[in-house]
């Protein structure tokens, strides 16, 4: 199974003609039906999602039938489903997002045969150029219904795997708490679940971290300065109690400096910078790049911004050790924040320019 970023997706979305479906594979709560969402109403099409596993037979899918009652002037008795609520009413193509597809009933699924290969439900045919886009959970955790080859065949597969990079670009982006985003840039290995790790007795009802769940810790946590015990099991309730202990540590230790506030005001901040160990150095890096690629920078701000990632710069050019400044290289050769490499090359032409010539020599 091929396996996609988001980045990738979004271009095998460019790419992929309308009439091929295409089915992601992939845990839950790392945002499918949410960039497709956005993906999809950028370009002004209206997204259904339908979810299968809640569906109890096909009438909930397909519409209720009735009879007809009249063809013209003939009476006629015949059976015609009357259109579920999300079929479109005007000619205009939409996205159907089948979730829990491998969730489905066996009779829901032998519906969805039709409408995969030829975009019809009981006899109803969709607007041309209407998407179907399925997603499947993947894992022993999930009670799934082994999915028929003929209907496999049908769809493009994918295995969906947004890498935590991405995921913290997009908390930068909207503003997530600050200790959520430092934690998870730090320990990674918390935003889906440190798989292994086993909590109490085996009820069924374990609770795991994923990213929708990182979310609900940030909206519960942003603007509360003072966290008390009741935090703690507030937090325990969302990501688990492994997790919670990890993140409580962490937070417990003195907060490194975000790429906001190092950029807006460099001077307070640099003595503190100096002291700074590389592991810390490397976060406030990242930082860096994660803000001027989420494109929050007022026009009056430009200026002290180029200033001060120039002042940055200089600080790791001129330490005693080179990994710091190696580190911060590695990243931008990356190449995946354009917008802080086109604010390099606008705005800092003399970084870009040193930065090119340090990276030729590694």
């Amino acid at each position: 199974m091929i396996p996609l970023n988001t980045q990738e997706l979004l271009e095998i979305l460019d790419a992929t003609p309308a009439a091929q479906n295409i089915m992601l594979v992939g845990r839950h709560g790392i945002g499918k039906s949410e960039i497709l969402t956005h993906y999809f109403e950028q370009r002004h099409m209206r997204v259904v999602p339908l979810f299968l596993g809640q569906m109890s037979d096909p009438g909930d899918l397909i519409g209720l039938p009735r009879p007809m009652q009249s063809d013209g002037e003939k009476t006629i008795g015949r059976t015609v489903f009357m259109p579920p609520y999300w079929w479109p009413e005007e000619d205009q193509p939409i996205v159907l997002f089948l979730d829990e597809l491998n969730r489905a009933r066996p009779e829901v699924l032998q519906t969805i045969m039709d409408l995969a290969l030829n975009r019809k439900l009981a006899g109803r045919a969709l607007p041309a150029g209407s998407r179907v886009i399925a997603a499947v959970n993947a894992g022993e955790e999930y009670q799934v219904t082994d999915l028929d080859p003929a209907l496999v065949s049908r769809f493009n597969i994918y295995q969906f795997q947004p890498t935590a990079a991405e995921w913290l670009l997009w908390a930068e982006q909207n503003k997530l708490d600050y200790r959520v985003r430092q934690f998870l840039q730090a320990e990674p290995i918390w935003l889906d679940g440190n798989e292994g790790q086993k909590e109490g007795i085996d009820t069924g009802l374990e609770k795991s971290p994923d990213r929708r769940a990182w979310k609900k810790v940030s909206d519960l946590l942003l603007g509360q300065e003072d966290l008390r015990e009741v935090h703690r099991k507030m937090v325990a309730g969302i990501v688990g109690t492994a997790a919670t202990s990890q993140f409580f540590a962490s937070i417990s230790h003195t907060k490194v400096l975000s790429g906001m506030e190092v950029l807006l005001d460099f001077d307070r901040h640099k003595m503190v910078l100096q002291k700074y160990q590389l592991h810390q150095l490397a976060m406030v890096n990242e930082g860096i790049f994660r803000f001027l690629e989420a494109g929050d920078i007022q026009p009056n701000q430009v200026e002290t911004v180029a200033a001060n990632l120039t002042s940055y710069y200089t600080l790791l050019s001129k330490s005693k050790s080179t990994e710091a400044l190696a580190h911060f290289a590695s990243v931008y050769d990356k190449g995946a924040y354009q917008k802080a490499i086109l604010f390099l090359l606008d705005h800092t032409p003399k970084v870009y320019d040193k930065l090119k010539k340090f990276i030729a020599k590694l």
